[in-house]
């Protein structure tokens, strides 16, 4: 069986190459190409001998992701990539500038098994996880393309994170490792739909990334109409999970509200969540739905949108409406991989 070399850590490289007949100290070496340089190729590894290079041609794996296609808006230079995996199956990541620096939105599966009605993500279901290198290489690749490092990682693509949970806590370490790319774990965030095991098992992780919850209700009742995961975590139950990683971390929550017209964007659903919110330390992102044309969602109005915040604030929740990004480019997750397919 041949070694995902990318997903690797230095200690486990070491490892990995003294099972070669190595010796430890070339995977300080080795890890910088991988990391630093994101070399596409073994054969550009100029330090080591091609001795060397022939072994682990043979025993490993060295993941690169091939672009597909590439969007960019004119409304405000957002990019949207498709990516194809070695196994051809594809993924998609997103590109977003902020005056603070450059975003990256990441996907952690290959499709979706949690199947949210407003997603396009989950159309067509789950195809595999991505392994920690996989979801390196996007950030790799993006930053190949532009020419610049970024600044700040979000995974909160195609995929629920805390479903693949084993690779994402490796993601995280690599994605953090001073040896590598080196991104502030306080630059990193994680949205998920609300696995509870796993948000207070990733809380004793004591790790200092940012948990964003989809949460997209104000009841249980409408949560059950709109995420299935709701069948097996109640409401209170996800929010006490939340509040125990504030506890936990010291980093506070946000909370992703998507507004869908007519569903959960009355003043009813606005006393209905600042309830909810109430003693915790957190923020609430509201995101007006981005319309997938296999449902039949609708955005409500920007009116709509404001009464809905001012309404909230009433109740002393911290609150901002997100400013939609990429919109002339298939923005939403898994619209462009959606499109793709249908092909």
């Amino acid at each position: 069986m041949t070694e995902d070399i990318k997903s690797l850590n230095q200690k486990e490289l070491e490892t990995f190459l003294c099972s070669l007949g190595e010796k430890p100290f070339r995977a300080k070496q080795i890890y910088p190409w991988l990391h630093v340089k994101h070399v596409e190729d073994f054969e550009e590894m100029t330090d080591i001998s091609n001795k060397l290079k022939e072994k682990l041609k043979e025993s490993s794996v060295l993941t690169v992701l091939r672009q597909v296609q590439v969007q960019c808006s004119k409304l405000d230079g957002t990019r949207k990539y498709l990516f194809a995996l070695a196994d051809g199956t594809m993924v998609e990541s997103v590109l977003m500038r902020y005056k603070h620096g450059s975003s990256v939105c990441i996907s952690s599966q290959a499709g979706c098994r949690m199947g949210c009605r407003f997603c396009a993500s989950a159309l067509g279901g789950l195809v595999r996880n991505l392994t920690p290198g996989e979801m390196l290489d996007q950030i790799y690749r993006i930053q190949k393309d532009l020419g610049e490092r970024v600044s700040h990682v979000v995974v909160m693509g195609t995929g629920e994170p805390l479903d693949n949970y084993d690779n994402f806590l490796k993601f995280i370490e690599l994605l953090s490792d001073e040896h590598g790319l080196n991104i502030s774990q306080r630059n990193i965030t994680v949205s998920t739909c609300g696995i509870v095991p796993r948000i207070r098992e990733l809380a004793q992780e004591k790790l200092q990334i940012t948990l964003a919850l989809s949460l997209h209700a104000s009841s249980q009742e409408k949560r059950l109409a709109l995420m299935p995961v709701a069948k097996t975590y109640e409401i209170h139950e996800v929010i006490e999970a939340c509040d125990y990683y504030f506890r936990q971390t010291g980093r506070r929550i946000t909370y992703e509200y998507s507004l869908v017209g007519g569903i959960n964007d009355s003043k009813e659903d606005a006393r209905l969540l600042a309830g909810l919110m109430k003693g915790q330390n957190c923020h609430v992102n509201l995101i007006p739905v981005n319309p997938v044309r296999e449902r039949d969602y609708a955005q409500p109005d920007p009116q709509a949108v404001v009464n809905f915040k001012k309404e909230l604030e009433k109740y002393g929740i911290n609150v901002t409406i997100r400013r939609e990004m990429g919109r002339d480019i298939d923005g939403a997750c898994g619209q462009l991989r959606k499109r793709f397919m249908d092909l």
